[in-house]
């Protein structure tokens, strides 16, 4: 029997070759609503959204969803276990794509890139030229929080290039130490010392709002905030705040507590503020890497092999 994996957002085209040249029927798209081929489907490559049990439920023969990338907050791992749905998501496969794009944003608001180039579109050239503000990244400190894959290749990249480099991680001052890096004595320690401060950690319960009104607060007057990692890290309606009241200088974010960003969201009317819908991971060479990812985890799955990146280990041992 013909196996079917449903593939709701785009993905790179070699991801869907390799499942067709491996046997599967893909689904791209919303799926049709029809029971008869929800009970064929064994195999989902999720990007982004949500994917409940309700969902899963539709979905009587499904055996594997493949994460497309390194999120697994939109999905119901719980529910997945208690069905027996391999859950997988392919770690390192755009970390250095993410790393840069935050990276990105940094010399951004270093060098007022969009403010500059507003004001030639305003025929503003000579006043925005001499308003000052503009730095070298050279000598300032950054602060990683968060020290997966993405915080080590940005720590290296920032060293690199002259900055001081503090992280807030559980990993062992040792570790860090060797990377050319200053393990923090505490979040707030990092917070209120660092020039630049870029989030790289998973979006869980203890880390909802971990930059809130108060940390925001302990963070040095002029500092700016970058977050590539998750949109729930970050309490928007206190940071539009701090950026309206001149704490911080400038924020740069590819990623929101809701998306795409409401129009009314306090972050679209905030001065200083840089934002980009998602699209860290999004380079062709990542979307290349996590597809393949993807494809080979759902291939070892559907022929009995302990995939790599298993994110719920309970399952495992029932097949």
């Amino acid at each position: 029997m013909t196996q079917i994996c449903w593939v709701p957002h785009p993905i790179n085209n070699i991801g869907i070759s390799r499942l067709e040249d491996s046997g599967f029927k893909v689904i791209r798209g919303e799926c049709p609503d029809d029971p008869a081929l929800h009970s064929l489907i064994t195999a989902a490559i999720f990007r982004s959204g949500k994917f409940t049990g309700t969902m899963m439920g539709q979905f009587p023969a499904l055996k594997v969803i493949a994460v497309h990338g390194t999120g697994t907050d939109g999905i119901d791992i719980q529910a997945a276990t208690e069905k027996g749905i391999v859950i997988l998501n392919p770690p390192g496969m755009n970390s250095r794509s993410v790393a840069e794009h935050a990276m990105a944003l940094l010399f951004a608001l270093a060098k007022r890139i969009t403010v500059a180039d507003q004001a030639v579109r305003n025929n503003e050239y000579t006043s925005v030229k001499y308003l000052g503000g503009f730095q070298e990244i050279m000598g300032m400190s950054l602060g990683v929080i968060g020290y997966g894959a993405t915080g080590q290749i940005l720590s290296r990249l920032a060293t690199g290039l002259g900055m001081t480099v503090q992280v807030f991680s559980s990993q062992p001052a040792e570790t860090i130490n060797l990377a050319g890096c200053i393990k923090a004595a505490s979040l707030e320690s990092l917070l209120s010392e660092s020039d630049y401060v870029s989030l790289h950690a998973p979006s869980t319960p203890k880390t909802k709002h971990l930059i809130n009104a108060d940390r925001l607060a302990l963070m040095k007057p002029g500092a700016c905030l970058i977050n590539t990692s998750r949109g729930a890290l970050v309490d928007e309606n206190a940071l539009a705040a701090a950026l309206r009241n001149g704490k911080l200088a400038g924020a740069g974010l590819d990623v929101f507590e809701q998306e795409p960003l409401p129009v009314d969201s306090p972050l679209m009317s905030a001065p200083n503020i840089i934002l980009t819908p998602h699209t860290a991971a999004s380079t062709e060479s990542a979307m290349r890497n996590m597809a393949l990812a993807a494809v080979q985890g759902i291939l070892d799955v559907v022929n009995h092999q302990r995939p790599a990146s298993l994110v719920n280990p309970a399952v495992w041992p029932e097949r």
